[in-house]
């Protein structure tokens, strides 16, 4: 029966597309204050100094949140959680969209940061609770391709509407879609415990594969979160994600501006080219740290060596932002960047599922909170490090050399400080230091 239950797509894989969908909506939110700039500069008066700023301020609060948020994540659970930060980054698209003048609208885009805090370690934890082991790549990357995908459909999508309607529906279009998502998660979204339409063949088969039990930490979130800190993998799994995200986040914040620059495009020509990796990094999300990866797992091999394998290869790939930075042809910089962004993108779901596979029971939420703080910090690091290398020296070479040493340390801390991927034995497992063992 569980053979049969692996074989058909059940709950579980409605409960990932579902998980996916929140993320896709998270991004656009995200992304549409790009498309937006030109008329808010135009009506508003905004400087680019102004636009600079509403564009930091999402981050600002979504940053400083998640470890607080993955802590209150652990302690009500994914359900609660999920539903109260669902219902408050519908307000606040819907409050952007009403907003008037910069310190309005930046009001709403730290309140937005403040929403949508939760969502990413949400889903990891999410993941853990509904998927055995052998299907984590798979599940992890439907969230994760998601975040790429917003690149592609989310600034033409917002752009449209704010070209026929103006930028308030610009906004308006994400609060409508955040409401319908709301509704959506409130209906479907249950933990596996809870949900009357999970059957018990399924359910069985999720916990027989290894999946993230339920429940808080006995020990407390306070206690859980300073052992997580004190430990190795935690640090390992976090500065290796991170240097992942510096280069993500340098892609996705001046992609277009270094083709603007470099290739001499003008702008809309350089959006337009800028979908083009983005479309190889959502499938080779997908079909390479998604499906190739739990393929190998299931084929036999060791799956800590396939999962680094895949990070490693993966990573190295990201290199090839240097290539990059030494042409001034479009045809072979877009070669050099669907490379780079693929292979970061083929290890990015891989690395966020390793948040459920080391956290003991308990910790998913502080793990996933953790990691995705320091990674979030470099959506603020990279943008201001790349500007001011390019500022000083006119090229974006430096800038694409920094990037590569920190995908160079990032492979080290995977490998080296993370080691074996495999669960941080439970807080209340571990005796107090100057414990006498009894035999």
């Amino acid at each position: 029966m569980a053979k049969a239950t692996q074989q058909v797509p059940g709950r579980r894989w409605l409960i990932g597309c579902l998980l996916g969908v929140g993320i896709l909506i998270n991004y656009i939110d995200r992304v549409g204050l790009s498309a937006a700039t030109p008329e808010l500069t135009k009506e508003l008066g905004l400087t680019a100094t102004d636009i600079g700023l509403l564009g930091s301020a999402f981050f600002w609060t979504y940053s400083l949140l998640q470890v607080p948020g993955g802590m209150v994540l652990d302690r009500f659970g994914v359900t609660m959680v999920g539903r109260a930060s669902s219902f408050l980054w519908a307000i606040a698209a819907t409050i952007t969209a009403l907003a008037s003048g910069l310190w309005g609208i930046a009001g709403a885009r730290l309140l937005l940061g403040v929403a949508e805090a939760p969502a990413f370690p949400a889903s990891q934890k999410a993941t853990g609770h509904w998927f055995p082991l052998d299907e984590r790549a798979r599940s992890t990357a439907i969230f994760d391709s998601a975040a790429k995908f917003s690149n592609v459909i989310g600034v033409p999508l917002v752009a449209f509407v704010i070209f026929l309607y103006g930028w308030r529906w610009g906004f308006g279009v994400t609060a409508v879609l955040s409401f319908l998502y709301f509704i959506a998660y409130y209906i479907i979204y249950r933990n596996p415990s809870e949900d009357p339409k999970l059957s018990k063949a399924e359910h069985d088969y999720i916990v027989a594969g290894g999946g993230t039990p339920e429940g808080p930490a006995a020990a407390g979130q306070s206690r859980m979160l300073g052992y997580l800190l004190r430990n190795r993998k935690v640090w390992g799994l976090t500065i290796g994600f991170s240097a992942y995200g510096y280069t993500f986040y340098l892609f996705l914040t001046w992609l277009p501006g270094y083709l603007a620059q470099t290739m001499h495009m003008n702008l809309m020509s350089a959006a337009g080219y800028s979908t083009i990796p983005w479309i190889f990094a959502t499938l080779s999300d997908l079909l390479i740290g998604g499906f190739l990866v739990d393929h190998l797992i299931a084929r036999g091999y060791d799956s800590t060596r396939v999962r680094q394998s895949v990070i490693i290869v993966g990573m190295l790939m990201g290199l090839a932002v240097i290539g990059a930075a030494f042409t001034v042809r479009p045809g072979w910089a877009l070669l050099w960047l669907s490379i780079a962004i693929s292979g970061l993108s083929a290890a990015a779901p891989v690395g966020s599922s390793i948040v459920s596979l080391i956290a003991p029971k308990g910790g998913a939420g502080s793990v996933g909170g953790i990691v995705n703080f320091t990674n979030n910090m470099m959506g603020v690091l990279a943008p201001i490090v790349t500007g001011i290398v390019v500022d000083w020296t006119q090229s974006f070479a430096g800038a694409f050399m920094i990037a590569g040493v920190v995908l160079l340390i990032g492979i080290f801390f995977y490998v080296v400080v993370l080691g074996r991927i495999e669960s941080i034995p439970d807080y209340e497992e571990v005796p107090p230091p100057g414990a006498v063992p009894v035999h």
